[in-house]
């Protein structure tokens, strides 16, 4: 049987753990209650200006050409990879790095292997992974997350779309969370470049909106796509970071949950030892004291 100083040393151990745990949820509670209301923010302002953006193109009939939107043969790929900063967040960055092991596998192998595949790590955790594995990495930005804003990650952006248009990559995508409550994050791989082309309904009113140039269609456009390119790797990232939290936060209240539950068997534990320590004395004593009786 345990050693009652053992037992009690462990006690100590895990509630000193709890505390920590409990902690830890609530500052991931107060994080994603922020996180969560940018987030729900931005998701109409993207929509209505992707909108905006299908329907300036779709009918558009100035001739230019959106340079985002240029299809070429997938020869040079580029993977946005976006983890957290930190761990203990449960299994949220094993899952993008299982992810994107497995888009590499099923759709870019062959530039894999052929030394065209680049992954620009978001994040210190994916970092960590890709550079300890040897992929061939860019700039990393290991610190958006810490002062999330629109100007710090536009550089991210912008870094990837000029590679783009420079011809170092053929296609980009981003593998992410996206945040869908406290217990659930889904897994994306979201095209980024080149832009998607739009395909529009001739039923539907949503191409046939009459708006008024100013000064011209081809300023708007190429005003507008690059704009609407940086709020959607912004949005990417503020869905990524929302979806961190909420999984810190369930996995510290398990961890929370789980200490409770082993500091019930320790003390269980620590009772008997304790009930047969005593019982064994008892027994000494009384052994002894027949012994001088006879």
């Amino acid at each position: 049987m345990a050693n009652l100083k053992e037992v009690k040393t462990r006690i100590t151990s895990v509630v000193s753990t709890q505390q920590i745990t409990k902690a830890m949820k609530m500052v991931a509670a107060a994080k994603l209650r922020r996180s969560q209301e940018r987030i729900i923010q931005m998701r109409p302002y993207a929509e209505k200006l992707n909108g905006i953006l299908q329907n300036i193109t779709s009918g558009n009939d100035d001739g230019f050409e959106n340079v985002f939107g240029t299809q070429r043969e997938v020869q040079k790929v580029l993977l946005v990879v976006v983890t957290s900063d930190r761990g203990l967040c449960g299994a949220f960055n094993s899952n993008v790095f299982k992810r994107t092991l497995k888009l590499i596998e099923d759709q870019y192998s062959t530039q894999h292997q052929n030394g065209n595949l680049t992954i620009m790590p978001v994040g210190k955790k994916s970092i960590e992974y890709f550079t300890k594995r040897n992929y061939p990495t860019t700039s990393s930005h290991s610190d958006l997350f810490g002062r999330l804003s629109f100007d710090n990650v536009k550089i991210a952006a912008e870094e990837a779309m000029q590679g783009f248009l420079e011809g170092n990559y053929d296609r980009v995508d981003i593998v992410y969370n996206e945040f869908k409550n406290v217990a659930t994050q889904i897994l994306n791989v979201e095209q980024f470049l080149p832009v998607a082309p739009v395909e529009v309904d001739a039923d539907s009113s949503a191409g046939n909106s009459d708006y008024i140039y100013e000064p011209s269609v081809r300023f708007i456009v190429e005003d507008l796509i690059p704009k609407s390119l940086k709020i959607q790797f912004y949005k990417a990232l503020l869905e990524s970071n929302a979806s961190e939290n909420g999984a810190r936060m369930t996995a510290m209240d398990k961890a929370t949950e789980n200490a409770g539950e082993l500091l019930k068997e320790l003390r269980l534990t620590y009772n008997r030892t304790r009930q047969a320590a005593i019982t064994k004395e008892i027994l000494e004593i009384v052994g002894g004291a027949e012994a001088l009786g006879s």
